[in-house]
């Protein structure tokens, strides 16, 4: 049986909860769900869905440099989103940080996300 090892980034959010920023199991990277929280000051960033979306981006990014990897070694991405109606601010944002072939993706539509955040993401990495 493959062993798990937690992933921790300084330079990504704290967990709020009981769960790790990211769980390696051989060569796949599970990221816990990102919020648009500034590590340093753990508060939500102000300027609506597009500088949420910016800070979980760069949020991820941080935990996937810690596991070794980066946002171009996702695999898959699930997003979870307050308004729909933002669907096209998020899809510019990740073309900022994302290249071809892109990561597969759901997006889902939820009534609330943890501290009010507009955006959510989690990702899978495949790394080595």
């Amino acid at each position: 049986m493959t062993q798990k090892e937690a992933i921790t980034s300084p330079r990504a959010p704290a967990a709020i909860g009981p769960y790790s920023q990211a769980i390696r199991s051989g060569n796949l990277v599970f990221m816990s769900g990102q919020i648009p929280l500034d590590p340093a000051t753990m508060e939500i960033v102000q300027g609506g869905v597009e500088a949420q979306a910016h800070q979980v981006l760069k949020n991820l990014s941080a935990v996937a440099s810690e596991a070794g990897g980066s946002l171009d070694d996702c695999v898959k991405l699930t997003i979870y989103m307050i308004d729909l109606a933002e669907f096209g601010v998020v899809n510019a944002t990740m073309e900022q940080y994302f290249q071809k072939p892109y990561p597969a993706r759901a997006t889902i539509q939820v009534s609330a996300l943890p501290r009010g955040a507009l955006v959510e993401i989690e990702a899978i990495m495949q790394v080595g």
